[in-house]
């Protein structure tokens, strides 16, 4: 990787709430824009055991989850913001009460943690193998078993091709038909089966694709091999033979609190066979014969993602490219807009710290590149069908709050300011968010005629306490400009309405 501009951050961490465990990396960010991993830390949580059956998480599951974001938090104190990446998988979008856990995990870890979509965590997950891995030539399958998902990738070096997360994972079989510990037969038949209904749906685009090799990640797949390499069973990876045997020595103890065996770790055995079922799942229905395993994982996928946005070279441009192409964005109006908020945005005067506020900056840059996407669907409530695809997109490298974001900001930008949007955006957001979205409102309405002459320089001055905005334009500009002076009283009665005062000179 090239670096291209200096980095902000001698080191760099990312936090991984799993379904099974938490993990933290940090890395010092090397000269050239490689790591140094300076630490590591796991704690087996087993938040996905934590769902209850309304689906919320338990508070003994939240106890231990925030005691071990503390234990991390003291790790991470003094790292500035935007050095520090935490992401929860798929308990946590499943969790009906996610967001009150999150309000205290952020509290404990003292840095923002987001959620990120199922193929999101597939993407990243193959980020972090890929850079473990020595190049080669053609496809490469990666499967990882979490506690709560599973997720499969196509790729091809360090980029993936064809991502998918099947709800199945290692705690969630286990809990499920493997009730108490006991270990049958009939049992691990049930879970394989259930595994290999979930892998049919998504075998023949797979297949299709092809590969020349299979890597494995994640806690399942590192015990199974260690389980394996101990007993002698498989002396390289994870071979069909192997796990095969793995299943005939759970069947013979019969249940979890009897596991005894070479190279297994104890607080690994409670959810080892739900793990060995999706695994013999795997090999079956994607007739794998031998399954190399990577050391790389989700966590050193944030830390490659996050270097990759502090050197410039974030995938989420690359998304916004690819969605205004997909939609057929007219690039013209989309950049004109774009670069009238972003002078806006200079004179805004938005609070915070640097890193956080050039965060939002991209979000204005991004959200007025796509204000225009829902125009491809229909003209009428085009802002609502825009703000409809991005937050609901799969989007590589943004996460759900990411895009629940730019949503909210393609909605407002025309018409009625949605202001429930933006209170309903992660805790900490509303006051950026709404005043972004006034900028995107001005940037758009200032470009209606669709014209390419530039614009005057035009001031804007808010005044936070008393919500009043003042935006300065040339003498005599709005005379010789109409339809750009009746949008704007248009746009002071909309703003009235939500109690922000709008004046135009």
């Amino acid at each position: 990787m090239n670096q291209r501009l200096t980095l902000p951050f001698k080191s760099i961490a990312a936090v991984d709430l799993g379904s099974n465990s938490f993990h933290m990396i940090i890395a010092r960010v090397m000269d050239g824009g490689g790591i140094h991993i300076l630490d590591r830390m796991r704690e087996m949580v087993r938040l996905g055991g934590g769902l209850d059956a309304e689906g919320n998480l338990d508070t003994a599951s939240r106890v231990r989850a925030i005691a071990c974001l503390e234990r991390f938090g003291q790790r991470l104190r003094g790292m500035p913001v935007g050095s520090v990446r935490a992401v929860g998988t798929n308990t946590l979008r499943r969790a009906r009460n996610a967001n009150v856990f999150l309000r205290q995990a952020r509290e404990a870890l003292g840095h923002p943690i987001e959620v990120i979509a199922g193929r999101e965590e597939a993407r990243l997950i193959y980020l972090g193998v890929s850079h473990s891995l020595p190049d080669a030539p053609g496809n490469r399958l990666v499967v990882d078993v979490g506690g709560g998902s599973t997720e499969l990738i196509i790729g091809e070096g360090f980029e993936s091709k064809h991502r998918e997360s099947l709800v199945m994972g290692c705690v969630s079989y286990s809990l499920r038909f493997f009730p108490q510990g006991i270990i049958t037969a009939e049992g691990m038949r049930t879970a394989e089966t259930a595994a290999a209904q979930e892998l049919q749906i998504i075998r023949p685009k797979y297949h299709e694709l092809g590969w020349q090799t299979t890597v494995g990640s994640s806690g399942t797949v590192n015990a199974i091999q260690e389980i394996l390499s101990a007993n002698r069973w498989s002396s390289d990876g994870i071979t069909r033979q192997g796990v095969l045997m793995l299943r005939e020595a759970l069947l013979s103890a019969g249940s979890t609190a009897s596991l005894q065996m070479p190279g297994l770790c104890q607080e690994r055995a409670p959810v080892l066979p739900g793990g060995v079922a999706i695994v013999i799942a795997l090999f079956d229905s994607f007739s794998i014969e031998h399954l190399n395993v990577s050391d790389g994982a989700l966590r050193e996928g944030l830390i490659y993602d996050l270097l990759g946005r502090l050197v410039d070279e974030d995938v989420r441009d690359r998304t916004i490219r690819s969605l205004m192409s997909r939609y057929q964005v007219d690039l013209s109006q989309a950049r004109r807009v774009e670069h009238t908020a972003l002078a806006l945005f200079a004179q805004w005067g938005l609070e915070g710290d640097e890193i956080l506020i050039e965060e939002y900056r991209h979000m204005l840059s991004w959200a007025a590149l796509l204000h225009e996407l829902g125009l491809t669907i229909a003209h009428a409530g085009y802002h609502r069908h825009g703000a409809y695809v991005v937050a609901n997109s799969d989007m590589p490298g943004f996460s759900r709050p990411e895009q629940q974001f730019l949503g909210a900001l393609i909605r407002g930008h025309r018409r009625r300011m949605p202001m429930e949007l933006f209170e309903a955006l992660p805790e900490g957001s509303f006051e950026h968010a709404w005043r972004l979205c006034i900028i995107l409102r001005l940037s758009g309405l200032l470009h209606h005629s669709r014209n390419q002459s530039p614009l005057p320089e035009i001031g804007i001055q808010f005044k936070p306490n008393k919500r009043s905005i003042r935006v300065v334009f040339p003498e005599d500009w709005l005379e010789c400009n109409p339809l750009t002076r009746a949008d704007l009283e248009g746009e002071i009665a909309y703003l009235k309405a939500v109690g922000i005062k709008l004046k135009v000179v």
